[in-house]
């Protein structure tokens, strides 16, 4: 027990090394080349007076912040929710989550919300992810087959992806259909620490909620009755799982726009190295989640195209063989 604790530990240890590492390479990286030295020397200088300093602190330093916040929340969403529902696909993009906070985003621009209030788009997208996993779990609590995740996911993605197409064609403003069009796209450019201040606070609120419930999870993994007589409350875990994984979610593609597959990825890679307690995997999943959405997004800055590659697609095109080798992978176990 010792020893799988110390290795979780240093394992932990190697993921923020690793964030650091990346994310300080990650400022060096854009139209203008920035060597690693001076992109560390000028975040301790004056941006009004040196350019280099204001690409660094105005444009790529935000843009790494709300990557680790957004992968972060992600990782530990996708963790969550697999230990919930005890089912090794379950994703916030999968089950129909993302999609549904995209589709209360895109509500809040349709509208003008944005006009009234700049906390109007993450408050209609947090409320679009609570009303999806709701439902999810509603329709899917008495039988968490993977087929019935599957089909509840496709159906809940579908409406929301309905309703999205259906504002997008009524929209009459060309401005509003190109803001519609990001959010749904994915992107972590032009972002700036207005963003953060926006989406940190629901975002530590929802790891507050999904991290005090790690060790219910860990009982809820032997089955519903066990976990009962251990004296876990089920409905407030439910609860707080449900609420911790919208807002999470929610103020992530608020800020960023749909970016899928991260919380699929992410827990698989994570738990050979601390095992399979839903417990040890939500932190560790968060580093993870973090370091893998940094990774892409420095991958789409070095892609040569005439425009930057949207992120949400970088991830879609790597997550989508991974959801369909997990599929092929299951069956074969359950022959």
């Amino acid at each position: 027990m010792i020893r799988k604790r110390l290795q979780s530990s240093l394992f932990i240890f190697g993921l923020v090394v690793a964030l650091v590492i990346l994310g300080a390479f990650s400022l060096t990286v854009g139209y203008a080349p920035i060597s690693f030295a001076e992109s560390l020397s000028s975040l301790f200088r004056d941006p009004d007076s040196d350019r280099i300093a204001l690409i660094v602190q105005a444009i790529r330093l935000p843009r790494l912040v709300v990557g680790i916040l957004v992968g972060a929340s992600l990782g530990m969403a996708g963790a969550a929710l697999q230990g919930l529902l005890r089912n090794p696909l379950a994703d916030p993009g999968v089950i129909g989550v993302s999609a549904s906070a995209g589709l209360g985003a895109v509500i809040a621009i349709y509208y003008g919300a944005t006009t009234v209030s700049t906390y109007a788009v993450p408050g209609f997208a947090m409320v679009g992810a609570l009303i999806s996993t709701t439902l999810l779990y509603g329709l899917a609590r008495k039988d968490t087959s993977v087929m019935t995740l599957i089909l509840v996911g496709i159906g809940l993605s579908s409406l929301a992806g309905a309703l999205t197409s259906l504002a997008m064609n009524l929209s009459h403003s060309p401005f509003t259909l190109s803001d519609m069009v990001l959010w749904l796209l994915g992107s972590l450019s032009n972002r700036s620490f207005t963003e953060v201040a926006m989406a940190l606070p629901f975002m530590v609120v929802g790891w507050i909620c999904l991290l005090s419930n790690a060790s219910a999870l860990r009982g809820l993994s032997l089955g519903e009755e066990t976990a009962s007589t251990m004296g876990i409350n089920l409905f407030r875990l439910r609860a707080m799982i449900v609420l911790g994984s919208a807002l999470t979610v929610g103020a992530g593609v608020a800020v960023s726009g749909t970016i899928g597959f991260i919380g699929l990825i992410v827990p698989h890679m994570i738990r050979p190295f601390v095992g399979h307690d839903p417990a040890r995997l939500i932190l560790p999943s968060a580093l993870g989640g973090a370091l893998l959405l940094t990774l892409a997004d420095i991958g789409v800055r070095l892609v040569p195209t005439d425009w930057e590659l949207k992120i949400g697609v970088l991830t879609a095109l790597i997550g989508s063989p991974f959801f369909l080798f997990l599929v092929v992978k299951m069956r074969r176990e359950m022959r």
